[in-house]
């Protein structure tokens, strides 16, 4: 069990991270979703152990993280900076990894090299953007760290290599299980991947849930403009649109098999919310006022 206990992380008068309180039992594949400025970044560092918290403590197996080389030795952090020296060469980088992490794959980084088209020879400046993703891609999945976080790493590659990467993290994933984090803006993408989903939203956590939970969570709902707002009355509404004489809204609701039932017979449509669209919903402004009203 990975446990983070009001953790909280500040750069000035900032807080990036603010009082969030988590249980993540591990084995398992965790999204970290946030927008912009939401504190994602700051939160993995102080998990991975890379800052000290402001205030708050995180502990694995009930034992402080921070500076404890036992539990920093089995922990990945790669971020989509990468941090390793421009001037050293691919075949460089990827021996000091396999010094550094006991469940090191030298087999396996060399196959993801060729997979992604890494040439081992060149300087790390000397890496397109797209191929310095794919560097911290093998950083991460040859690892096999207990606790691999990866922060938005991969964003810099195309769909192709994207898909590429999706398709070995999910395999070796299976062949080794550990404790993933991908903190990501391509939610999408990486949904079907997902066994839980933490939402983070200026510093705080607004959701922890399992995946398969927020898949069912959200209907849309689409119809006569009367008979939507019926159907819809004493429920949160996330969205809404409306044209003409049809109303669409998307509600934080999962309707028994009975109000969908009811629903239909009255002319409704009915269609599932991903979360990507349950995510926007919940972190747009509009909510953010919605709650304070």
């Amino acid at each position: 069990m990975i446990e983070l206990r009001d953790v909280t992380v500040r750069f000035g008068s900032t807080v990036a991270v603010d009082d969030v309180r988590l249980d993540l039992p591990t084995g398992k594949i965790y999204g970290l979703l946030g927008r912009n400025g939401s504190g994602k970044t700051s939160l993995l560092s102080a998990l991975a152990s890379y800052r000290r918290p402001t205030a708050g403590t995180v502990r694995f197996d009930g034992v402080d993280a921070f500076e404890n080389p036992a539990v920093m030795r089995h922990t990945c952090f790669i971020r989509d900076t990468l941090d390793v020296s421009d001037s050293e060469r691919v075949r460089a980088v990827l021996r000091v990894a396999g010094w550094m992490r006991p469940g090191w794959d030298a087999d396996y980084a060399a196959r993801l090299a060729d997979l992604f088209e890494l040439d081992p020879s060149k300087r790390v400046s000397a890496l397109s953007r797209g191929r310095r993703s794919a560097l911290g891609v093998v950083l991460g999945l040859a690892s096999r760290a207990p606790l691999t976080i990866l922060d938005e790493t991969y964003l810099g590659m195309d769909a192709v290599a994207r898909a590429d990467f999706y398709r070995e993290l999910l395999a070796d994933y299976l062949a080794h299980p550990r404790t993933i984090i991908l903190s990501t803006h391509l939610i999408e993408e990486v949904a079907d991947l997902l066994e839980r989903v933490v939402i983070l939203d200026r510093g705080r956590v607004l959701l922890h849930a399992e995946a398969d939970e927020l898949r069912g969570r959200g209907i849309k709902v689409t119809g006569p403009d009367t008979v939507v707002a019926d159907f819809a009355a004493g429920h949160h509404v996330l969205a809404e649109q409306s044209l003409g004489g049809v109303r669409a809204v998307t509600l934080d609701w999962r309707p028994a098999p009975d109000d969908v039932a009811r629903g239909e017979a009255a002319g409704l449509t009915f269609g599932p919310v991903g979360i990507q669209d349950l995510f926007v919903h919940l972190t747009s402004p509009s909510q953010r006022l919605e709650a304070l009203r």
